[in-house]
């Protein structure tokens, strides 16, 4: 029975099952948000082209830096895990957190700005779709810092070996889908006219 949790993934998804439902069904409602947002622009090119020039780019190209150096991270972590180093393994998740850390600073920054400006949902459809966009993947980003943050505990009170890591594996997949989320919206509402 132990052959099962010590076989290699090659074969099968990271991580537990649920959660890949979960990021299925994440990644439709943010793909929704994303066929939205496009139908939008397509029938307001000039407005969206004129709004998205407000933007910071330079805090969005930051932002995936920091979000693709977070998911290096946690690669790092899954890594360690797998040969039962926790110690390392919790190093690395502190790293991501921190990241994603980064990322939030970055991106309140980004929101004051907007307000200050007199920006709102209601200023027109395209800051409507950035603040909504960008707004709920602030919030996947904070969950996925408290999933990451629950699983560093666990690794730090050795609850995870080389032979049974299953919840670094989730917690990753959960991370990777908020990186690989932000990778579609930042060309998406920051850079493509």
């Amino acid at each position: 029975m132990t052959d099962s949790v010590q076989k290699p993934h090659s074969d099968s998804l990271p991580g537990d099952f649920a959660i890949w439902i979960f990021i299925f069904a994440e990644l439709l409602v943010f793909g929704v948000f994303f066929l939205a947002y496009a139908f939008a622009r397509a029938n307001n090119v000039e407005l969206f082209n004129e709004s998205q020039v407000h933007l910071d780019r330079l805090s969005g190209a930051v932002n995936t830096v920091v979000l693709l150096t977070s998911s290096y991270f946690v690669v790092r972590a899954v890594a360690a895990i797998r040969t039962g180093d926790s110690r390392r393994c919790g190093h690395w998740l502190g790293a991501a957190i921190a990241m994603g850390g980064v990322f939030l600073v970055i991106k309140m920054f980004e929101f004051a700005a907007k307000f200050s400006a007199g920006i709102s949902l209601s200023t027109n459809t395209f800051f409507m779709f950035y603040l909504s966009l960008t707004f709920f993947h602030f919030m996947h980003v904070i969950l996925g810092m408290v999933i990451l943050a629950a699983v560093l505990l666990k690794a730090r009170g050795g609850g995870y070996s080389a032979a049974d890591h299953t919840g670094v594996e989730t917690g990753a997949s959960y991370w990777h889908m908020v990186d690989l989320v932000w990778l579609i919206l930042f060309p998406l509402v920051y850079v493509i006219h």
